[in-house]
């Protein structure tokens, strides 16, 4: 295989995670991002444990990396979900802790966490072509060419044999290739913040999302960070934004000056950034995310958590997938659509009861009532705090929420 034969567009997480494991396996391929390492990224900033597991399939060494270096990464043991009426309820990420060397999770900038996978990409098998951005992609029968341009010219990439989609919301390749469309029911948008002096932060690094009713059926978030920061924002699905002819950053800040359950916390708080916007194309609906010869991965694929936003996970997993995938086209010599559906039914095999439990969960929103019944539920109840903990180690035991039973029963035994 020539460097080119198998080319990824994007340098985030999901482009890094597919690179890092072909090269495992002695592929060569070429990557390309358009933006020069370090460079920002708006996000939360979450790493989940789906995060810790890919990288512990590259090289177990890497957590120790990232659990050493403390001025780029905190460790995170579980959330904090706070209802409308402003209970709370602390969920960890393990219910046995005493068994972990190192925390299930971790909260990092993406201006430090991209620029680490960055710097691991092994160049005896990635051609790495920063600075270089994708202009068009160009598809004829079974061949994909590419047009590209840096600093100094512009060129081409021909014959493709795999063209890996990992460059984000805004995937050209995803809108030439694919029939994969932004909707509103599926699409979030979120505001990210940095700000200093937030107080009341949990003493494990608990990250905390906050159903506030002045954001519903959206939601707040406070993210601990290194060095004395904390990740601040708010998502709300697009078509709600639409409808309610929301302002997210007003309201979010209105919320921040004037909350009661909050503003405390915020006294002495200092912004140290604007406050910046993304999108987030949610793993709500099952898409096709594959072609003839193109794969797309992370967020190119639509596969962001649609109750947490959280989209670092699914995309290095499927970049892990990507991979695999791609090793086993090159053994069959074969890069058709029909072929790739593996990959496809790879990845939703895994995550889509995830996916669509966290779809579920979105909706809830809707309703804070039930979100005050339940939490305020758990406070008085150990049982009940055992099983959501338990919830995030067992698929099982958090598909209960989708069951109506289970808060007919709450009702029952309350």
């Amino acid at each position: 295989m020539k460097p080119t034969d198998i080319v990824i567009i994007g340098a985030g997480p999901a482009g890094c995670s597919t690179s890092l494991f072909l090269a495992k396996n002695k592929i060569p391929h070429t990557i390309i991002d358009k933006a020069i390492f370090p460079r920002d990224k708006v996000c939360g900033d979450a790493l989940s444990g789906k995060v810790v597991y890919v990288m512990k399939q590259l090289n177990p060494e890497m957590i120790d990396d990232y659990n050493n270096n403390s001025n780029q990464f905190m460790p995170s043991w579980g959330v904090k979900f706070v209802a409308p009426n402003g209970k709370s309820i602390d969920i960890p990420f393990k219910s046995d802790v005493s068994k972990e060397k190192h925390a299930p999770g971790f909260i990092s900038k993406r201006i430090d966490f991209d620029a680490s996978l960055f710097n691991k990409l092994d160049k005896n098998y990635a051609n790495v072509l920063d600075g270089t951005e994708l202009l068009d992609v160009i598809k004829t029968n079974d061949e994909i060419t590419i047009q590209l341009k840096n600093n100094i010219e512009s060129f081409e990439i021909k014959n493709i044999k795999m063209l890996i989609g990992a460059e984000g919301d805004r995937s050209l390749v995803a809108k030439k290739l694919s029939d994969i469309k932004k909707e509103n029911d599926h699409y979030c948008a979120g505001i990210r913040a940095y700000y200093e002096g937030v107080t009341e932060l949990h003493d494990q690094n608990f990250i905390e999302l906050h159903f506030l009713e002045e954001l519903l059926p959206g939601y707040f978030w406070i993210f601990p960070l290194p060095n004395g920061q904390a990740n601040v924002g708010a998502g709300m699905l697009s078509s709600s934004v639409s409808a309610k002819k929301v302002n997210l950053k007003e309201d979010m800040l209105r919320a921040i000056a004037n909350n009661p359950k909050i503003k405390h916390r915020f006294a002495n708080a200092k912004l140290v950034n604007n406050i910046q916007g993304w999108g987030l194309p949610l793993g709500s609906k099952k898409r096709v995310i594959s072609g003839n010869n193109f794969l797309l991965t992370g967020d190119a694929a639509s596969l962001i958590d649609p109750f947490t936003g959280e989209g670092i996970g699914n995309a290095m997993y499927s970049g892990m997938l990507a991979a695999a995938h791609i090793q086993n086209c090159i053994s069959q010599n074969n890069f058709s659509a029909e072929f790739n559906q593996t990959y496809d039914k790879a990845f939703y095999d895994r995550q889509w009861d995830e996916l669509k439990l966290s779809h579920t969960m979105q909706k809830l929103c809707k309703y804070p009532w039930l979100f005050n019944f339940v939490v305020n539920k758990a406070n008085k109840n150990k049982a009940l705090r055992e099983t959501i903990s338990c919830m995030f180690e067992d698929l099982d035991l958090r598909a209960k929420l989708r069951n109506p039973l289970f808060y007919v029963k709450l009702l029952i035994n309350d």
